[in-house]
């Protein structure tokens, strides 16, 4: 069986903000696994009996029809966890948790996560903060959704991966960001090619390589950025800090060989 984790080697933005005392409430009962692409956290209508703060691992959050038709609403990654539902919806979620980017964890057992965040205020006060975030970030891809060309939207949607992975490249394919972005293959590999065009990002077999992360924000405009800076207001900075408006301090990041 694993030890508990030091807190000092957590690489999940909620579990290092929690004070000493709230974190010794969870160490117990966390577990580090790694969780590889389409692994499901949780599925929407069942009951969670697993929570999971992902490190490297991003994962995203999908709507689901009556039809069974789905769309990414949001994305999580090392600023976020799966576990909202356990405390603001009795463990049940409409949605899915599917992993897109694979990496490692940290999880626990529901009930166990439950317990230590009704008993301490300010662990909960941070879930709820955290969860605030969550519904801003609903609602923004939701606002740009309706306004944003899928070339925004897709600079978008790689500016938001790039901020929860530690290197340049991120590994995607074509079907999968036509599902989260819910439009055609063919699309989104027009996109792609208008973006790498621009000298933004690198597309090859599998993976998007970013290459200018202050013009990529530039071209994605006021699609991205307002979930990010709610966040950083909350709980504290992105696992990547923005370049827009001078957050995080440099401009552009050369290309990845």
């Amino acid at each position: 069986m694993q030890s508990s984790p030091a807190q000092s080697t957590v690489e999940n933005r909620l579990l290092s903000a929690l004070s000493a005392e709230d974190f010794a409430r969870l160490a117990p009962s966390l577990e580090r696994i790694h969780l590889p692409v389409r692994f499901l956290m949780g599925g929407h209508g069942g009951v969670m009996d697993t929570v999971y703060f992902p490190e490297t691992a991003v994962a995203s959050l999908l709507a689901i029809s009556p039809d069974g038709n789905r769309v990414e609403a949001g994305l999580f990654g090392a600023e976020g966890m799966s576990g909202l539902p356990v405390l603001l919806a009795e463990g049940r979620s409409p949605h899915d948790s599917l992993i897109q980017v694979e990496g490692n964890a940290l999880r626990m057992p529901a009930d166990a996560f439950a317990k230590a965040a009704w008993d301490s205020p300010t662990l909960m006060g941070l879930m709820l903060r955290y969860a605030q975030t969550s519904s801003v970030q609903v609602a923004h891809t939701a606002l740009s959704n309706a306004l944003h060309t899928i070339n925004e939207r897709l600079a978008r949607w790689i500016l938001m991966c790039h901020d929860r992975v530690p290197t340049d490249q991120i590994a995607l394919t074509h079907d999968f960001m036509a599902l989260m972005l819910g439009t055609r293959r063919s699309s989104v590999t027009l996109a792609l090619r208008t973006l790498e065009g621009s000298g933004l990002i690198r597309s090859l077999r599998g993976q998007v390589v970013v290459r200018d992360r202050a013009g990529l924000e530039e071209f994605a405009g006021d699609a991205y950025g307002a979930p990010e800076a709610e966040y950083e207001r909350l709980i504290g900075p992105m696992p990547r800090p923005r370049s827009k408006d001078g957050v995080g301090g440099g401009a552009s990041i050369g290309p990845t060989s």
